[in-house]
């Protein structure tokens, strides 16, 4: 009898549901594709900081980097080593597009630009729908749409009105490496910001990019620690700004956004020229549309 209760019992009992994975698990268990995702990621922002007329914080908002970077920055204890891993291949990668893609930057922007930019204008117009899918995840309301038509009006002409200014020389020195570094790292902080431009208009940016090209301590140490310092000074305040104020700071980021590319339309393009352009953008909107498609299908943000 007691067989037949047994028997009886676990016939009558369903299978427990299999535990869904946790997002930590995700992350540690994440595929390699995943993870070289995230890599060529990080090499787009890296080559993107380095670029005259691109910003770095630009396209860490347009690849879903920004607000986590923030977000970990502003408190970097909480759940610390799944954040360190999660965002890892993303340093690697602005590292190599920093320091391995710093010569190749400088040539196309030298030989091709036009080409070049237009590449990147495809970045950003591939990864839009998903950005601006993002900015709505709180709701947005009428006043949120003139913010971002008059950030992007006041985006566009400010960085209009910074291209009419002569060039000043500054002599390179460590205290000047220095200050370059926290530009830099206000570039990543403030979307839209383009600090190569700066750097190009006291001539700083060749000895910069020569020197990150030869490997220069130099060159490379105080950049570093001015971009680290500027980046945690300012981060806590920009979660905070998150946090309280989600619709308010992605669509000024998306004003930022909208404005800055604007911008940096090349202009006077004419022949064969304009046939590669085009084929510059359609394939960067392809590749960073595939791009964001791909990265939906890997849930990450709980971590944070």
């Amino acid at each position: 009898m007691d067989e037949l209760e047994k028997k009886s019992g676990e016939a009558g009992t369903l299978p427990a549901e299999p535990s869904k994975p946790t997002a930590a698990k995700l992350v540690a268990t994440g595929s390699v594709l995943d993870w070289l995702i995230r890599l060529f990621k990080g090499v787009l922002v890296g080559i993107g900081a380095i670029t005259p007329g691109l910003s770095g914080g630009v396209l860490a908002v347009v690849f879903g980097i920004y607000e986590p970077l923030v977000r970990f920055l502003a408190n970097i204890r909480y759940k610390f080593l799944e954040n360190f891993r999660f965002l890892l291949p993303i340093g690697i990668g602005g590292v190599l597009g920093v320091v391995v893609f710093s010569a190749v930057v400088d040539y196309a922007f030298s030989n091709f630009a036009a080409q070049f930019i237009w590449l990147f204008i495809g970045f950003i117009a591939g990864t839009f729908p998903s950005l601006y899918k993002t900015s709505g995840k709180e709701g947005r309301k009428t006043w949120h749409w003139i913010l971002l038509i008059g950030v992007a009006a006041g985006t566009y002409l400010f960085m209009s009105w910074m291209e009419t200014i002569q060039n000043v020389s500054i002599t390179p020195n460590l205290w000047v490496w220095l200050a370059s570094g926290l530009l830099m790292g206000l570039g990543l902080v403030v979307p839209g910001l383009s600090p190569s431009n700066f750097l190009i208009y006291v001539n700083l940016y060749q000895p910069m990019a020569s020197g990150i090209k030869q490997l220069d301590l130099g060159v490379i140490l105080p950049i570093t620690i001015g971009l680290v310092i500027c980046i945690f000074t300012f981060a806590k305040l920009v979660a905070w700004l998150f946090k309280k104020a989600y619709a308010f700071m992605y669509h000024l980021i998306l004003g930022i956004v909208v404005g800055s590319t604007i911008v940096i339309i090349p202009r006077g393009v004419t022949g064969w020229t304009i046939a590669a352009c085009a084929l510059a953008f359609i394939l960067g909107a392809g590749a960073s549309y595939a791009l964001s498609k791909a990265d939906e299908a890997h849930p990450h943000e709980s971590i944070f």
